[in-house]
């Protein structure tokens, strides 16, 4: 089976990035995927914002735009899964070419602009519901005259599928997004969407994912603002802008996110920091420069009690997840502990001190 996938990445890996991943996506459709050995070990599992986790690992929105493969996914083994990014009405995206990997610095720059078929074709098929927890990061369409009202479309019609509900507004590749990130602006959003959300019968979780490149003073007003609304959870983070560190020269000019290992640094201060901030009293998701055991329990220590794959999973593959999960156990096991809980968070304070 390891040598099966080794010449499949390989043949992925010689294609353009985007033909890649197109190819990726069908052969999840038409099974072409190792499934779990079996159950997860039970310390693995998480009860946080009502739903039940059976381990901490998920998949990243942007892999699975159109909700294609939840289900796929979550048989490879991932905890739950997050579809999306997706808007009101069907949209192409930026011009191609609009993603580049680079094997050097293990990472991927995007400029996609929330390329997807829309809500009503993720609705269609979320209608036939994963057996597992799969989650939906919506946003805003490129061209909307009244994006905060996208937000609350996506909520309102998705609400009978989804497992809980992102809101993405820290993209860097559509004109303006992040500007919702401002305390002025973050408060809008939220009591629209949150006063939309009080009128469902079962309103989902509510998320908020957060940029990498907010100053400190920032981080925490938006923090305020978060919680001053009883939302659900944070996911920290998006891509970066940040080139900061990267070798590879023709890579480093590319516009758009940049994600993988680069992104791991800066994304994990962040984690930390917001940990702090709420005095771990709200869940986060973890997610940026992931590719290892080793980096999957910094996320957890940093203060992660989720946390999520994408680029990582492009470079190492499905063996990965299993990589990921003993480790794990393995980190429960030295410090004698039965669940993740003593875990999370234990080593924010030394990375906030970090400068």
């Amino acid at each position: 089976m390891n040598s099966l996938f080794n010449l499949g990445q390989a043949f992925l890996h010689s294609l353009e990035p985007e033909r890649a991943h197109d190819l990726a996506i069908k052969g999840l459709e038409f099974g072409l995927y190792p499934h779990a050995s079996g159950p997860d070990d039970p310390r693995l599992a998480q009860t946080l914002f009502g739903l039940d986790f059976s381990n901490p690992l998920g998949m990243a929105a942007g892999f699975d735009k159109n909700a294609r493969v939840p289900q796929s996914l979550l048989d490879m083994g991932f905890g739950f899964v997050e579809v999306g990014t997706l808007t009101p009405r069907p949209q192409a995206g930026n011009e191609k070419p609009r993603l580049f990997r680079s094997a050097t610095e293990r990472a991927i720059i995007n400029r996609l602009g929330f390329n997807n078929e829309g809500l009503s074709a993720a609705l269609r098929r979320l209608q036939h519901r994963p057996n597992g927890i799969a989650g939906v990061n919506i946003g805003a369409g490129r061209d909307s005259e009244d994006r905060i009202a996208d937000y609350v479309e996506g909520i309102e019609r998705l609400a009978p599928v989804a497992s809980y509900f992102t809101v993405n507004i820290s993209s860097p590749n559509t004109p303006g997004l992040r500007d919702l990130q401002s305390p002025q602006e973050l408060n809008s959003l939220l009591k629209r969407v949150q006063a939309s959300r009080a009128a469902l019968p079962s309103p989902p979780p509510l998320l908020i994912k957060l940029a990498p490149d907010l100053s400190e003073a920032d981080v925490a007003l938006a923090v305020g603002v978060i919680m001053a609304h009883d939302v659900d959870g944070i996911v920290l983070s998006n891509t970066t802008l940040a080139r900061d560190g990267l070798h590879d020269v023709d890579f480093a000019m590319e516009k758009g996110g940049l994600s993988g290992r680069p992104l791991f640094a800066r994304s994990t201060r962040m984690l930390a920091r917001v940990y702090r901030l709420t005095e771990g009293k709200l869940p986060l998701i973890g997610v940026g420069g992931i590719d290892s055991g080793e980096t999957a329990l910094a996320k957890i220590e940093a203060g992660a009690s989720l946390i999520q794959v994408y680029t990582g999973f492009v470079f190492e593959g499905p063996p990965l997840i299993g990589q990921i999960k003993q480790k794990l156990i393995e980190a429960m096991e030295r410090a004698r502990v039965d669940s993740l809980t003593p875990l999370i968070g234990s080593r924010a304070l030394d990375l906030v001190a970090l400068r």
